[in-house]
C-alpha cells in the first residue's frame, strides 16, 4: 500500500507587465501546483512551472508529475522522483512537495530540514528591474531603492551596448554609491559587445553581469573575468556543468534556479560544490507561484552567508496561487519560521 498520494492542479498565473528581457517577453506563469497527502492527514504542497528554454515543456511537465503520481500509487516513494527523469520543473513540485511534507511532520521551517543547524531570520534580496527606456528603468531603481532594496538588478540587451550602458550610468546617479548594481544580459551579447559593456560598467561600480555571452561560450566568460565586474553563468551552468565552470575558470558567481535545476536538494548540492571553488552560489526564481517562491527562500537560508538573491519577484505577477507568507523589509526577505514551507490555502477544495 502506498504511504502517499499525489494529485495536481494546472494555474495560469498572468504578469501585472510583460517582462521583457533579451531572451523574450513573458507574459504569464503556467504550471502546476502539487499536493502529497499522507494518510495521517499530512500534506506537502510544491510547484511545477515550466519556463521555455529553461526547463521541459508543460505537456511534458504533466505526463512526468502523471508517472510520478503513478510510482507513489505504487507505493514506490523513491520511484516518485526518478519517474520524473530529466523533467526537472517536474522533479522540483515533487520534491518540494514530499520535503514540505516532511518538514512539516518534524514541525520544523523547511531551511532546517537542509540545514538542521541554522536559524535564519532574513536573507538579502535584489530588485529586478526589467529592460525598460532609460525613465522606465530609473522610475523602477529609484522605487525599489525607496522601498528599502540596497541591490538592484537591470536586465540588459535588448539595445545597442551604449543604451543600456546610458541606462546603467543613469540609475547609479540616482541611486548613489552605496547600492550594489547588477546588469543581466541573459546571454544576448558577442564577445567584443560583452566586453565593451563590461568597461564601461566597470566605471559605474557594477557588481556583477549575468550570463554576458551565450550559454556555451565558456572560454568567452573566462576572458571576460578579472576587468572589474564579475562575471555570473546563469544559463551556463545548464550547459556546462559546475566541473567544466571551475576548470575553465569562467565564473565568479553561479545562479541557482530550483526550478530549472529540478529541486532545493540539487540545488543546495551545487551550492556546496561551487563554493568549494570560491565560486558565489546566487538563488533566484524563474518568476514563480508563491509555493515555488517560498521553497527559493527556504534554500537561500540554508545556505551560509548568501549574497543578495533574486527573491523579490512575486510583485511581478498580477496573481498568486495563494498569500505570500515571506515579508520583505529593508532590503531583505523575512524567513518564515512556520512549520514546512509556511504557505497556507494555496489548495481550495
Amino acid at each position: 500500500m502506498s504511504r502517499y498520494d499525489l494529485e495536481y492542479r494546472s494555474f495560469s498565473l498572468s504578469l501585472a507587465e510583460p517582462l521583457e528581457t533579451a531572451s523574450g517577453t513573458i507574459e504569464s506563469r503556467d504550471g502546476f501546483l502539487v499536493r502529497v497527502s499522507r494518510a495521517d492527514g499530512a500534506v506537502g504542497y510544491g510547484e511545477a512551472t515550466p519556463l521555455p528554454g529553461w526547463t521541459e515543456s508543460l505537456a511534458d511537465c504533466e505526463a512526468a508529475l502523471e508517472r510520478a503520481r503513478d510510482a507513489l500509487d505504487s507505493g514506490d516513494e523513491d520511484g516518485a522522483l526518478e519517474a520524473v527523469d530529466e523533467a526537472v520543473a517536474a522533479r522540483y513540485g515533487v520534491s518540494l512537495a514530499l520535503a514540505d511534507l516532511a518538514a512539516s511532520s518534524e514541525s520544523i521551517p523547511l531551511y532546517r530540514y537542509y540545514a538542521p543547524d541554522s536559524l535564519v531570520a532574513r536573507v538579502p534580496v535584489n530588485a529586478t528591474v526589467g529592460d525598460g527606456s532609460v525613465e522606465e528603468t530609473v522610475s523602477a531603481a529609484r522605487d525599489a531603492v525607496e522601498r528599502g532594496f540596497r541591490c538592484c538588478k537591470l536586465k540588459v540587451g535588448r539595445r545597442s551596448v551604449e543604451a543600456d550602458v546610458e541606462r546603467m550610468r543613469r540609475v547609479r546617479e540616482v541611486v548613489g554609491p552605496s547600492v550594489e548594481l547588477r546588469a543581466d544580459a541573459n546571454g544576448a551579447w558577442d564577445y567584443e559587445e560583452a566586453l565593451a559593456a563590461i568597461e564601461a560598467f566597470d566605471e559605474d561600480d557594477v557588481a556583477l553581469v549575468e550570463q554576458p555571452l551565450p550559454a556555451g561560450a565558456l572560454e568567452g566568460h573566462a576572458e571576460l573575468r578579472g576587468r572589474g565586474v564579475g562575471i555570473a553563468l546563469d544559463e551556463g551552468l545548464l550547459e556546462h556543468g559546475v566541473d567544466a565552470i571551475c576548470e575553465a575558470r569562467a565564473a565568479d558567481a553561479v545562479v541557482l534556479k530550483p526550478m530549472a535545476l529540478g529541486g532545493l536538494d540539487v540545488a543546495q548540492q551545487v551550492a556546496t560544490w561551487v563554493d568549494q571553488f570560491g565560486v558565489t552560489p546566487l538563488v533566484t526564481t524563474t518568476i514563480d507561484g508563491v509555493v515555488a517562491r517560498t521553497g527559493a527562500v527556504h534554500l537561500a537560508a540554508s545556505l551560509p552567508d548568501p549574497p543578495a538573491c533574486g527573491l523579490a519577484t512575486g510583485d511581478l505577477l498580477a496573481e498568486d496561487l495563494g498569500r505570500d507568507p515571506v515579508l520583505f523589509e529593508n532590503g531583505a526577505a523575512v524567513v518564515p519560521q512556520a512549520k514546512g514551507l509556511g504557505v497556507e490555502g494555496v489548495w481550495a477544495e
